[in-house]
């Protein structure tokens, strides 16, 4: 039976992701940052699907010491893992930082994906055939990295911050794509659509009444936006695709910054010696 581990499973795009596996028959591990929502969601899921295989580990993926536990009780508990899906993601209304003092859009929507897989790589390799994949956003379109102050600390703009952390993400993907190539590993990003989570309507609560109902008309269900997270992780007709970026379950061109792989290694560079090298021994 297939395993599969998925960030942020208690809510949003994530929960439904958790829900579309779990009818497919395959064990599904998903993070919950708060154990009792944890709990719940996979008794809700459980009794929904039929399936049994169905647990979570606690992980705050706003603290680094966190996430290298959560990889450590995965591998303590399973053997082999089929495909890992860095869904969890922020759009914080105003600068936040961490619980390690990093801009919460950068650790949580970038460091975290990228500390989660390094740590999971060698199992993900044992484990091959396998997948990773990566919830990215169309924002990556505008977004730009910005080395003097990635962390937003001259002037903060929330989708600034959070564009800049969905290109670090497909600029990761591209890397990892070719750095695992031959391996049995492939990892591709997506784009889940514009979804109805809460994550979103907390911007839509800032629009005029008017613009905010037109608006909300527009969004899709998260059950529709984990589609292409569903496909991705179970279609035999992406097996051996890698380093894809994908909208509406379809294969789509990035924009050029986003595969700039001088900027790709420029960043992970940047990112591992300042925040990631200790997580990483």
């Amino acid at each position: 039976m297939k395993l599969i581990l998925i960030t942020g499973g208690t809510s949003g795009i994530g929960k439904e992701t958790v829900r579309g596996l779990a009818l497919t028959g395959v064990t599904v591990v998903f993070t919950a940052r708060d154990g009792s929502k944890g709990e719940e969601t996979k008794k809700e899921i459980i009794e929904e699907t039929g399936n049994r295989n169905i647990e979570y580990i606690t992980c705050d993926l706003a603290s680094l010491s966190s996430i290298r536990e959560c990889a450590e009780k995965y591998q303590k508990r399973y053997k082999r893992l089929d495909v890992l899906i860095n869904n969890a993601g922020v759009l914080p209304q105003e600068r936040q930082e961490s619980k390690d003092c990093i801009e919460l859009n950068l650790a949580v929507n970038f460091l975290a994906p990228l500390l989660l897989t390094s740590l999971l790589i060698p199992l993900l390799k044992r484990s091959a055939p396998s997948r990773i994949i990566n919830v990215s956003s169309s924002m990556h379109k505008e977004g730009e990295i910005n080395f003097d102050d990635m962390e937003s600390k001259k002037g903060f703009d929330k989708y600034k911050a959070y564009s800049q952390s969905k290109l670090a993400l497909i600029l990761f993907t591209k890397k990892l794509a070719l750095e695992l190539d031959g391996s049995g590993v492939t990892v591709n990003a997506l784009h889940p659509g514009v979804v109805g989570t809460e994550m979103t309507l907390k911007n839509v609560r800032k629009m005029n009444p008017v613009a905010a109902f037109v608006y909300k008309r527009t969004l899709l269900t998260p059950a529709r936006g984990a589609k292409t997270s569903t496909y991705l992780a179970t279609s035999p007709d992406v097996a051996n695709v890698s380093g894809g970026y994908f909208v509406n379950c379809k294969q789509e061109k990035t924009t050029a910054m986003a595969r700039d792989m001088a900027l790709a290694r420029r960043l992970f560079d940047a990112v591992e010696k300042k925040y990631l090298a200790h997580y990483l021994s």
